[in-house]
């Protein structure tokens, strides 16, 4: 056999398996649905997705700082509602790549109040060709915040009211720490298409009774989830750059309050792991690191 037909067959067999490989992560790889298992802790707030964690904002009296535009946009834009408005609390997001399992997850438990599909006319695009590198296969983490799409893309935004939990302490009905109370509060999960995304396929519907990591939908190929997470006594847990994972991560807390039971009033407890970083971007200290699937 000559040396050129080698080479000829040599090509071939690899162009053959680039093909099957491209198959097999397009249609079997992408669509892998692993088993999760949240942690137990009420008070945690749980990646809703698998991906890079590309920044935790936060916002006060229902705006936050934008540095790409160099001004202050109202957080109601994110989702296309009026949430947000005249609060103050954090903005998290989580960039899927193609190569990230693409279920979205509940981060707590709570009942589902809305779904507000907000559509679009054009989807624009998420990154350029080197960030889609960066981000897809070196894992380097982008802060997309602010970006034409980010507030100009199809989204799906799913609201959470939320039990807070709460503990009572000494003289409190019941007397003693450790049993539960609930306060009420709301989260929204904004999903947000790229340009090539084909669908997002939501399973919940209002009224639905969620427990943590419970999958909310599905979003073709490349995408981002935001958490909008109104209050003052958040602990942000996981840092910017950070590979999470849905269902499983903790990204935040809740930070946890003692009932007086003398006043009817709350007493903040200041949680062990990650402080609230005032007037940053909300980077914290590095969560444990976690195996991946």
């Amino acid at each position: 056999m000559s040396v050129g037909a080698v080479m000829l067959m040599v090509v071939g067999v690899g162009a053959a398996f680039v093909g099957a490989l491209v198959l097999f992560l397009r249609h079997v790889w992408f669509y892998r649905d692993p088993v999760r298992v949240p942690p137990d802790d009420p008070a945690a707030i749980l990646a809703p997705a698998d991906g890079k964690l590309i920044y935790a904002r936060r916002f006060t009296g229902g705006k936050v700082f934008v540095e790409k535009l160099g001004k202050t946009i109202p957080v109601t834009e994110l989702s296309g509602t009026d949430f947000g408005a005249g609060e103050s609390g954090w903005i998290i997001g989580v960039y899927m790549t193609p190569l990230d399992v693409h279920f979205n997850y509940a981060p707590v438990a709570g009942t589902v109040s809305r779904v507000v599909h907000t559509p679009a006319a054009v989807n624009l695009p998420m990154l350029d060709l080197l960030e889609y590198v960066k981000l897809t296969y070196l894992r380097q983490a982008i802060d997309l915040f602010g970006r034409r799409y980010h507030l100009s893309n199809e989204r799906n935004t799913i609201f959470i009211n939320v039990e807070r939990p709460c503990s009572q302490g000494p003289g409190a009905a019941g007397g003693t720490v450790g049993v539960p109370g609930a306060r009420r509060t709301m989260i929204a999960v904004v999903e947000i298409a790229d340009k090539f995304v084909n669908k997002i396929r939501c399973f919940v519907k209002e009224g639905d009774i969620l427990r943590p990591g419970q999958k909310l939908s599905f979003i073709e190929r490349g995408s981002q989830v935001d958490l909008v997470i109104p209050g003052d006594d958040i602990d942000i847990i996981a840092r910017v750059g950070q590979q999470v994972f849905g269902a499983r991560t903790v990204i935040a807390r809740f930070r946890s309050r003692r009932m007086t039971g003398e006043t009817g009033g709350e007493v903040p407890e200041m949680a062990e792991a990650g402080r609230r970083i005032e007037g940053t971007t909300g980077t914290a200290a590095a969560g444990p690191a976690e195996p991946a699937g």
